[in-house]
C-alpha cells in the first residue's frame, strides 16, 4: 500500500503533482528508488516533446559573486511570460548563472554538459530537463557574458 508519506516524499525530491508521484509508486509497487526513476524518464520524454517549441519569453539575470569581481548575465528564455516569472524559472536562471560565474563556462555547448556545482550527480542539461517537466514549456539557454577583474 502507498503511503502518504511515501508520495510526499517523492514530491519533495522532484517537484512532480501528487497524482504523478502516486501513480509512479503504484507502478512500483511502492518502491522509492524506482518510482524517481521512472520520473526522471518521464521528465525526460516531456522534453524531448517540448524541444521544437518556439521559447519567445524568458528574462535576462544578473549575478555578481560575493567577492564582487566576478558577474554573469545570462538570457535564458521559455515559451509563456507566466512561466518566466515563476520562482522556480527564476531560481533556475539564477542556478545556472551562479555555475557559470564558478566554472569560467565559455559557451552553451560546454555548459549543458558541465555538472552542476550544487549537485554533480546532474548535468546542467539535466537541471534544464527536470525544470521543463516540472513547468511544462521548454527552456533554453540564450546569451551568456561572464565578467571578471
Amino acid at each position: 500500500m502507498i503511503t502518504a508519506e511515501q508520495i510526499k516524499r517523492i514530491r519533495e525530491k522532484t517537484g512532480y503533482s501528487i497524482i504523478e508521484c502516486k501513480n509512479a509508486l503504484e507502478e512500483t509497487d511502492g518502491n522509492e528508488e524506482k518510482a524517481l526513476k521512472i520520473l526522471e524518464k518521464k521528465g525526460e520524454e516531456k522534453a524531448d516533446k517540448k524541444s521544437e517549441r518556439a521559447t519567445k519569453q524568458g528574462l535576462v539575470e544578473a549575478y555578481v559573486h560575493t567577492n564582487g569581481k566576478i558577474g554573469v548575465i545570462l538570457e535564458i528564455n521559455c515559451e509563456t511570460d507566466f512561466v518566466a516569472r515563476n520562482e522556480k524559472f527564476k531560481e533556475l536562471a539564477h542556478d545556472i548563472s551562479m555555475h557559470i560565474a564558478a566554472m569560467n563556462t565559455q559557451d552553451s555547448e560546454e555548459l549543458l554538459s558541465q555538472p552542476f556545482i550544487k549537485d554533480e550527480s546532474k548535468t546542467i542539461k539535466d537541471l534544464i530537463t527536470d525544470a521543463v517537466a516540472k513547468l511544462g514549456e521548454n527552456i533554453k539557454i540564450g546569451k551568456f557574458f561572464r565578467l571578471e577583474i
